[in-house]
């Protein structure tokens, strides 16, 4: 078969009002006259997607006229096609719902499954969209914090079992590849914490965007997939967007087997004015398809890629860099690095990587208090610009 890709390849972002790039967005976000760092920030892929999936976007383009549209009949088979092929998940076309993305799904099934003043639990250090939407839709955080134990992040069962017994604790959030740390729930974990979740009437929301992003030797089980009572007990958050880059379609499926459930949350969108539930976008829905039909060889690259870049990175910081550990990458394409042992305060670390280094990473602290002193890296880039980035932070900490 032709591999018609290239993970080297440099590919120019600029003029194409790319969030992770963009200067004006690294102002912002990191500070003004930091507009010039290598950004291994925000989770999308500097690597231009699978051609199949261009075309297809390119037959629709030519049609000229694009109106109001219904599903597009390829995305839900190619959908459930997947899920059966790659995760061993039947999914149900009753079951899917449509999002412009998994952190609006999760606002929605917020307000929805909520009142103000509940609370909703979530496992730091964590994707910090979680605890925003959270606050900002007037409720409160219920933090199960992770653990580390021999040089592994875990669940705290303990913790999870007494937050729980809270009655304002209504959802829980598991994010499951976890982001940042990498982990990949086996299913004892996974089984344990679904078990604690039902035995107090808290209804799981399972993020599983990055689902596919799997590295070699470890496997993702599906939450609602283990058992019926899982699946009657949770809302899945999916889309192509992490494993094929496409974030910026706008195009994610909420999976609710429970027809109550289901019927609650489809309430909760027409609400908010989203009448087309079951389609989502024109082209989001077309790129999806295509990804999911024929971006697979794509995808079993990548792996493969994005494994040698981790370990590149590993053994640079790890060896150039004593006190510095990189934890094992089991899921995503971000790398969870702890400077603590370098002794360095939080301010002083930050202004070493932005300032003297030149690159633009997400700081732990937003993920959590317990993310202090981590930095998270996404490595999903060719590997010139990860080792001009690992090059830099080795020679502005040394």
């Amino acid at each position: 078969m032709t591999r018609d890709w290239n993970f080297d390849e440099e590919v120019d972002r600029s003029q194409t009002a790319s969030m992770k790039w963009e200067p004006e967005v690294l102002s912002r976000v990191f500070g003004d006259g930091r507009d010039t760092l290598l950004p291994l920030w925000v989770a999308d892929m500097d690597f231009n997607c699978h051609p199949a999936i261009r075309k297809a976007m390119e037959k629709r383009l030519a049609h000229q006229i694009y109106g109001y549209s219904l599903k597009d009949p390829a995305y839900l088979p190619s959908l459930i096609s997947w899920y059966r092929r790659r995760h061993q998940w039947e999914i149900q076309v009753p079951w899917v719902l449509t999002t412009p993305g998994v952190v609006p799904a999760v606002n929605y099934i917020i307000q929805r499954f909520s009142q103000p003043g509940d609370k909703v639990l979530i496992q730091t250090p964590v994707y910090y969209p979680f605890a925003r939407s959270i606050l900002n839709n007037g409720r409160q955080v219920a933090d199960n914090p992770l653990k580390i134990e021999d040089v592994h992040f875990r669940m705290d069962f303990n913790d999870l079992a007494e937050k729980v017994k809270d009655p304002r604790v209504k959802l829980a959030i598991l994010c499951s590849p976890h982001n940042p740390v990498g982990r990949v729930w086996t299913r004892e974990e996974l089984d344990t914490f679904g078990r604690i979740c039902i035995d107090n009437q808290v209804l799981v929301i399972a993020d599983e965007i990055h689902c596919d992003l799997v590295m070699p030797g470890f496997k993702h089980l599906c939450f609602a997939a283990i058992s019926e009572a899982f699946a009657h007990h949770s809302i899945t958050c999916l889309a192509a967007s992490k494993t094929f880059n496409l974030a910026g379609l706008h195009q994610s499926s909420i999976i609710v087997p429970d027809p109550v459930l289901r019927r609650e949350l489809h309430a909760q969108l027409e609400n908010l004015g989203f009448g087309n539930a079951d389609g989502g976008t024109l082209f989001g829905a077309v790129a999806a398809a295509a990804a999911y039909n024929e971006a697979e060889p794509w995808l079993e690259d990548l792996i493969l890629y994005l494994h040698a870049n981790f370990t590149y990175l590993k053994t640079f910081l790890e060896t150039e860099l004593p006190g510095v550990f990189v934890y094992e990458l089991q899921g995503t394409y971000l790398a969870w690095v702890d400077f603590n042992g370098l002794g360095l305060a939080e301010q002083d670390r930050i202004r070493l990587l932005e300032e003297q280094a030149g690159v633009g990473l997400d700081h732990g602290a937003w993920f959590g208090d317990n993310g202090k002193g981590f930095e998270r890296f996404n490595i999903a880039c060719p590997r010139s610009i990860l080792a001009r980035a690992a090059e830099a932070i080795v020679t502005a900490f040394k």
